[in-house]
Parts: C-alpha cells; structure tokens; sequence
C-alpha cells in the first residue's frame, strides 16, 4: 500500500487508529515519520508501538511475547 493510499483511506473515516510498527533504528524512525507528517491534520490517531526490541535490531527477530509487550505499550506518536 502506497501512502496516498493509505491517507485516502484514513481520510474517509475507515479507521480511528494507525498503529506505527517499524524496525527501532534510524530507518525504521525515519519511516514513522514520513507516515506522521503524511497523516497529519486527518481524523485518526496515531501510535507507535513500545520498545521492546533492542536498537538495531529487526521486527523479523521478535518473539510473540515482545510483539504483545509492544502492543500493549504503544503511546501517542
């Protein structure tokens, strides 16, 4: 899915939340914010997932337990 898309989507009222799960390294970073300042001023809160991963290390790596601990800790971008 292309950004476009996705901000046409929030646009139209499909969804009351996006949730950022990228990498926790400077791409990963960077990539959440490109999404933040392309969704900004629409009707959807964004969230970004907790750190439970060490930095510099993959999404690809993390057990069901990490990626639960990160759900459940996700705060406001």
């Amino acid at each position: 899915m292309t950004l476009d898309a996705l901000a046409a989507r929030v646009a139209n009222g499909q969804f009351r939340e996006v949730i950022l799960g990228t990498t926790p390294n400077v791409e990963g970073d960077a990539t959440a914010l490109v999404v933040a300042q392309r969704l900004e001023g629409l009707p959807v809160e964004l969230t970004r997932l907790a750190r439970g991963l060490t930095v510099g290390s993959s999404l690809e790596q993390a057990n069901r337990e990490m990626l639960v601990d990160a759900f459940a800790g996700r705060r406001k971008f």
